[in-house]
């Protein structure tokens, strides 16, 4: 019998748990799709189109409450200002779960957990991708026309560093030439560099062998 099991453990604790869904939740509003394995994307999905919901009502009171289990300022605004009108006729059902097949390793079975987008939105943010496609190409082909004294300035400050570099670098040089040349020269000792002459005489150790040997 299935009585008071509400969810999946998924093999953790309660706040290990929590913290991993949130951080689920969070990374499906940054990038609006996330893949993980089956197990979990089904439980994010329970979390996760709640958070719609709330971001629906867009009262104070749904906003505190998302911004206590979502991570990031930026993604709270992102689900009320962004996400939440794309389901203004919608009533659940916001995200959907794609099988992806079992992974090498482990064999666990994967999923794709998506934001559900009509033909319609899909269109319009196609064409707001574009346009600021569009526009970023149009300032960059400004951008060098404006900033050609900056680099030239740059470049010349680059040079100027490289030359001061360079003298210093021989000043040292000459500096540690000159300590060199004034140190006074270290005496020698005695024999040092004088081979040991040759005597027709064994060593010791062969001798003794000699000895105990007779």
């Amino acid at each position: 019998m299935r009585h008071r099991k509400d969810h999946r453990k998924l093999s953790r604790t309660h706040s290990h748990r929590r913290a991993l869904l949130r951080n689920l939740v969070t990374s499906l509003i940054q990038h609006e799709r996330i893949e993980t394995t089956l197990a979990k994307a089904k439980e994010a999905r329970r979390v996760g189109e709640r958070m719609v919901t709330f971001a629906k009502r867009g009262d104070l009171s749904a906003r505190r409450h998302v911004a206590r289990f979502v991570h990031g300022d930026h993604n709270v605004r992102k689900l009320f200002d962004t996400v939440a009108p794309w389901y203004e006729t919608r009533n659940g059902g916001y995200t959907r779960i794609l099988k992806l097949g079992r992974r090498l390793g482990d064999a666990g079975e994967m999923a794709l957990l998506e934001f559900v987008k009509s033909p319609e939105l899909k269109e319009k943010l196609r064409k707001e991708e574009e346009a600021a496609i569009k526009a970023a190409k149009a300032a960059g082909k400004l951008a060098p026309a404006r900033g050609k004294g900056a680099k030239e300035a740059a470049a010349e400050g680059e040079s100027a560093a490289g030359g001061s570099a360079g003298t210093a670098v021989e000043e040292k040089r000459g500096r540690a030439k000159e300590k060199r040349k004034a140190a006074p020269a270290k005496p020698e000792r005695p024999g040092k560099g004088v081979a040991p002459p040759k005597t027709g005489k064994a060593p010791t150790r062969a001798r003794q062998r000699g000895k105990s040997g007779e």
